[in-house]
């Protein structure tokens, strides 16, 4: 069972205090000497007691290992100068390089002497052309880019006819072909839109030969009127019967 925790704190009992100096003291040295030898490390323990008593350990020597810790020290002091005064040389450059920005920007330019003017502008001068040279450069090559795309588009477009072309070779012409159950009336309102189909009197002629089998698909067509007009002929209507009957009462009336 291990013991409790210890709060630490001064112990105001001087005699538990005596006592638990010199058994931690035993204990640190102890422990010094083991790290010493077994990590192969200097190791040095230097303990002054409350009365002044000197207690001190070292694996090396004392005054080896307080050499070394003081030009360890100085080393250390010396590389932070260091570290310091390149961070000031940073600090330096830094707002140099933002002056130096502002001034390009047309800013700050009451603390420039004549001659320092003149080298910002002609620095300026020289960095305007530097840009516009680069800007020239660019649109040429846009200009270039869309004159391939150009000459691109028409081999695509020339390609394209050709095959249209070739297409149109392989298929029959219908220009001069007219369906025969389209009739030719000119002066038929009704079939304004037929009319515009007939476009010569060839086209007419053909209509009335194939008149006999347009009738037979039972399409309109000229044949199938002239039938018409046959049947109304064998059969009259009764309108035409009822007019002679009045006509010959008429007559008959007139004579008597």
């Amino acid at each position: 069972m291990g013991r409790g925790k210890i709060e630490i704190k001064r112990i105001e009992n001087p005699n538990s205090r005596q006592v638990t100096f010199s058994k931690r003291r035993s204990g640190l040295l102890k422990k010094a000497h083991e790290l010493s030898v077994l990590c192969d490390a200097e190791v040095a323990v230097i303990v002054f007691s409350k009365s002044g008593k000197l207690f001190e350990f070292s694996s090396t020597g004392m005054k080896k290992t307080l050499s070394r810790y003081g030009n360890h020290q100085s080393s250390s002091a010396s590389k932070a100068e260091e570290d310091c005064a390149e961070v000031d040389l940073l600090k330096d450059e830094l707002s140099k390089l933002q002056e130096k920005h502002l001034q390009l920007q047309g800013k700050g330019l009451n603390i420039l002497t004549f001659k320092e003017l003149h080298n910002l502008e002609q620095q300026l001068y020289h960095a305007l052309i530097t840009v516009r040279e680069r800007k020239e450069r660019l649109l040429t090559n846009q200009l270039e880019e869309s004159r391939l795309k150009e000459q691109r588009a028409e081999l695509e477009n020339e390609t394209l006819r050709r095959q249209v072309q070739e297409l149109r070779s392989f298929l029959p012409s219908f220009t001069h072909y007219v369906p025969s159950y389209i009739k030719c009336f000119a002066k038929d309102p009704k079939n304004a839109v037929i009319n515009h189909g007939c476009l010569d009197d060839s086209e007419c002629s053909l209509q009335k030969t194939n008149s006999d089998t347009t009738l037979q698909l039972g399409l309109p067509g000229e044949a199938h009127d002239r039938r018409k007009k046959e049947v109304d002929r064998e059969s009259p209507s009764s309108d035409s019967v009822t007019t002679n009957t009045t006509r010959e009462t008429a007559q008959r009336i007139s004579l008597v």
